[in-house]
Protein backbone atom coordinates (compact mmCIF):
# COMPACT_ATOMS: atom_id res chain seq x y z
CA UNK A 1 0.00 0.00 0.00
CA UNK A 2 1.49 3.43 -0.92
CA UNK A 3 2.19 5.87 1.85
CA UNK A 4 0.89 8.89 -0.01
CA UNK A 5 -2.16 9.32 -2.27
CA UNK A 6 -1.60 9.91 -5.96
CA UNK A 7 -2.09 13.50 -7.01
CA UNK A 8 -2.70 14.41 -10.70
CA UNK A 9 -3.14 18.04 -11.68
CA UNK A 10 -5.59 19.59 -14.16
CA UNK A 11 -2.86 21.75 -15.61
CA UNK A 12 -0.67 18.80 -16.52
CA UNK A 13 -3.28 16.33 -17.72
CA UNK A 14 -6.44 18.28 -18.53
CA UNK A 15 -9.81 18.39 -16.89
CA UNK A 16 -10.88 14.89 -17.97
CA UNK A 17 -7.78 13.14 -16.71
CA UNK A 18 -7.85 15.19 -13.53
CA UNK A 19 -11.33 13.91 -12.75
CA UNK A 20 -10.06 10.37 -13.24
CA UNK A 21 -7.09 11.14 -11.07
CA UNK A 22 -9.37 12.38 -8.32
CA UNK A 23 -11.22 9.06 -8.44
CA UNK A 24 -7.94 7.16 -8.21
CA UNK A 25 -6.76 9.28 -5.32
CA UNK A 26 -9.93 8.48 -3.37
CA UNK A 27 -9.72 4.79 -4.30
CA UNK A 28 -6.14 4.34 -3.15
CA UNK A 29 -5.79 3.39 0.54
CA UNK A 30 -4.35 6.15 2.70
CA UNK A 31 -2.61 5.46 5.98
CA UNK A 32 -4.66 7.27 8.62
CA UNK A 33 -2.89 5.75 11.60
CA UNK A 34 0.27 7.61 12.65
CA UNK A 35 3.45 6.27 14.17
CA UNK A 36 2.74 8.17 17.39
CA UNK A 37 -0.74 6.64 17.65
CA UNK A 38 0.65 3.14 17.09
CA UNK A 39 3.27 3.67 19.77
CA UNK A 40 0.70 5.16 22.14
CA UNK A 41 -1.52 2.09 21.72
CA UNK A 42 1.30 -0.28 22.62
CA UNK A 43 2.33 2.00 25.49
CA UNK A 44 -1.16 1.33 26.90
CA UNK A 45 -0.93 -2.41 26.21
CA UNK A 46 2.48 -2.67 27.85
CA UNK A 47 1.31 -0.68 30.87
CA UNK A 48 -1.57 -3.14 31.32
CA UNK A 49 0.66 -6.19 30.84
CA UNK A 50 3.15 -4.85 33.40
CA UNK A 51 0.32 -4.15 35.85
CA UNK A 52 -1.14 -7.66 35.39
CA UNK A 53 2.11 -9.59 35.74
CA UNK A 54 3.08 -7.69 38.87
CA UNK A 55 -0.40 -7.64 40.45
CA UNK A 56 0.18 -10.66 42.67
CA UNK A 57 -3.11 -12.17 41.49
CA UNK A 58 -3.71 -15.88 40.97
CA UNK A 59 -3.22 -17.43 37.53
CA UNK A 60 -6.98 -17.64 36.97
CA UNK A 61 -7.43 -13.95 37.82
CA UNK A 62 -4.49 -12.94 35.63
CA UNK A 63 -5.84 -14.91 32.68
CA UNK A 64 -9.18 -13.11 32.97
CA UNK A 65 -7.30 -9.80 32.96
CA UNK A 66 -5.32 -10.86 29.90
CA UNK A 67 -8.55 -11.80 28.12
CA UNK A 68 -9.93 -8.30 28.77
CA UNK A 69 -6.66 -6.85 27.50
CA UNK A 70 -6.84 -8.86 24.26
CA UNK A 71 -10.50 -7.95 23.77
CA UNK A 72 -9.64 -4.26 24.18
CA UNK A 73 -6.40 -3.91 22.24
CA UNK A 74 -6.05 -6.88 19.85
CA UNK A 75 -7.75 -7.38 16.50
CA UNK A 76 -8.71 -10.92 17.48
CA UNK A 77 -11.21 -11.25 14.61
CA UNK A 78 -8.46 -10.65 12.04
CA UNK A 79 -6.01 -12.93 13.85
CA UNK A 80 -8.69 -15.62 14.05
CA UNK A 81 -9.67 -15.38 10.37
CA UNK A 82 -6.01 -15.62 9.39
CA UNK A 83 -5.60 -18.71 11.57
CA UNK A 84 -8.78 -20.31 10.25
CA UNK A 85 -7.67 -19.87 6.64
CA UNK A 86 -9.96 -20.94 3.75
CA UNK A 87 -12.49 -22.42 6.21
CA UNK A 88 -13.43 -18.86 7.19
CA UNK A 89 -14.95 -18.36 3.73
CA UNK A 90 -17.29 -21.33 4.02
CA UNK A 91 -18.28 -20.92 7.69
CA UNK A 92 -21.68 -19.44 8.55
CA UNK A 93 -21.96 -16.11 10.35
CA UNK A 94 -22.92 -17.96 13.55
CA UNK A 95 -19.93 -20.27 13.24
CA UNK A 96 -17.55 -17.35 12.67
CA UNK A 97 -18.97 -15.56 15.71
CA UNK A 98 -18.63 -18.72 17.81
CA UNK A 99 -15.11 -19.32 16.56
CA UNK A 100 -14.02 -15.72 17.25
CA UNK A 101 -15.34 -15.91 20.82
CA UNK A 102 -13.68 -19.27 21.44
CA UNK A 103 -10.45 -18.14 19.77
CA UNK A 104 -10.34 -15.01 21.92
CA UNK A 105 -10.44 -17.09 25.09
CA UNK A 106 -7.93 -19.60 23.73
CA UNK A 107 -5.37 -17.02 22.59
CA UNK A 108 -5.76 -14.97 25.78
CA UNK A 109 -5.05 -18.01 27.95
CA UNK A 110 -2.15 -19.13 25.77
CA UNK A 111 -0.36 -15.79 25.60
CA UNK A 112 -1.45 -14.82 29.10
CA UNK A 113 0.47 -17.83 30.41
CA UNK A 114 3.44 -16.75 28.29
CA UNK A 115 3.30 -13.27 29.79
CA UNK A 116 3.05 -14.76 33.30
CA UNK A 117 6.63 -15.93 32.78
CA UNK A 118 7.55 -12.23 32.93
CA UNK A 119 6.46 -11.89 36.59
CA UNK A 120 8.94 -9.72 38.45
CA UNK A 121 10.13 -8.17 35.21
CA UNK A 122 8.86 -5.45 32.90
CA UNK A 123 8.36 -4.54 29.25
CA UNK A 124 9.45 -1.19 27.82
CA UNK A 125 8.45 0.33 24.46
CA UNK A 126 11.53 1.46 22.56
CA UNK A 127 10.58 2.50 19.03
CA UNK A 128 7.96 2.43 16.27
CA UNK A 129 8.36 2.33 12.50
CA UNK A 130 6.22 2.06 9.36
CA UNK A 131 6.09 -1.35 7.66
CA UNK A 132 4.06 -1.22 4.41
CA UNK A 133 0.44 -0.63 5.48
CA UNK A 134 0.94 -0.95 9.22
CA UNK A 135 3.33 0.00 12.00
CA UNK A 136 5.72 -2.15 13.97
CA UNK A 137 6.27 -1.14 17.59
CA UNK A 138 9.46 -2.40 19.19
CA UNK A 139 9.59 -3.25 22.88
CA UNK A 140 12.07 -5.01 25.14
CA UNK A 141 11.28 -7.47 27.93
CA UNK A 142 13.49 -7.37 31.01
CA UNK A 143 13.20 -10.53 33.10
CA UNK A 144 14.94 -11.38 36.32
CA UNK A 145 18.01 -13.50 35.73
CA UNK A 146 17.67 -13.46 31.93
CA UNK A 147 19.08 -11.41 29.10
CA UNK A 148 16.62 -8.82 27.70
CA UNK A 149 14.78 -9.84 24.53
CA UNK A 150 12.64 -8.14 21.92
CA UNK A 151 8.87 -8.12 21.47
CA UNK A 152 7.43 -6.69 18.26
CA UNK A 153 3.81 -5.52 17.95
CA UNK A 154 2.16 -4.98 14.55
CA UNK A 155 -0.50 -2.26 14.67
CA UNK A 156 -3.16 -1.29 12.12
CA UNK A 157 -6.49 0.55 11.94
CA UNK A 158 -7.92 -1.51 9.03
CA UNK A 159 -10.67 -2.81 11.31
CA UNK A 160 -11.82 0.75 11.97
CA UNK A 161 -10.02 0.83 15.32
CA UNK A 162 -6.38 1.10 16.28
CA UNK A 163 -5.46 -2.45 17.32
CA UNK A 164 -2.49 -4.78 17.28
CA UNK A 165 -2.91 -7.78 14.96
CA UNK A 166 0.35 -9.62 15.48
CA UNK A 167 2.91 -10.16 18.21
CA UNK A 168 6.40 -11.54 17.77
CA UNK A 169 8.05 -12.84 20.96
CA UNK A 170 11.69 -13.88 20.66
CA UNK A 171 11.22 -14.41 16.92
CA UNK A 172 8.01 -16.46 17.28
CA UNK A 173 5.35 -14.91 15.05
CA UNK A 174 1.85 -15.19 16.55
CA UNK A 175 0.00 -15.06 13.21
CA UNK A 176 2.14 -17.80 11.66
CA UNK A 177 2.17 -19.93 14.82
CA UNK A 178 -1.60 -19.76 15.29
CA UNK A 179 -2.28 -20.50 11.64
CA UNK A 180 -0.28 -23.73 12.00
CA UNK A 181 -1.88 -24.57 15.36
CA UNK A 182 -5.48 -23.93 14.32
CA UNK A 183 -5.08 -25.80 11.04
CA UNK A 184 -3.73 -28.79 12.97
CA UNK A 185 -6.71 -28.63 15.36
CA UNK A 186 -9.10 -28.33 12.42
CA UNK A 187 -7.55 -31.40 10.76
CA UNK A 188 -7.84 -33.35 14.01
CA UNK A 189 -11.54 -32.48 14.06
CA UNK A 190 -12.12 -33.58 10.47
CA UNK A 191 -12.52 -30.01 9.22
CA UNK A 192 -15.61 -29.53 11.41
CA UNK A 193 -15.58 -25.94 12.68
CA UNK A 194 -18.12 -26.67 15.43
CA UNK A 195 -15.84 -29.36 16.84
CA UNK A 196 -12.91 -26.96 16.52
CA UNK A 197 -14.83 -24.38 18.58
CA UNK A 198 -15.44 -27.00 21.29
CA UNK A 199 -11.73 -27.90 21.28
CA UNK A 200 -10.71 -24.25 21.66
CA UNK A 201 -13.12 -23.77 24.56
CA UNK A 202 -11.60 -26.78 26.29
CA UNK A 203 -7.98 -25.77 25.66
Amino acid sequence: MPNDPLFLTRRAFGAGLAAGAGFLAMALPVRALTVDQARSLIDQVVAEVNAIINSGKSEAQMLKDFERMFETYADVATIGRSALGPTARTASAAQLAGFTKAFTGYISRKYGRRFREFIGGKIEVKDARPIKSYYEVVSTAYLQGEAPFELLWDVSDKSGRQLFFNLIIEGVNMLAAERTEIQAMLDQNGGDIDKLIATLNAT
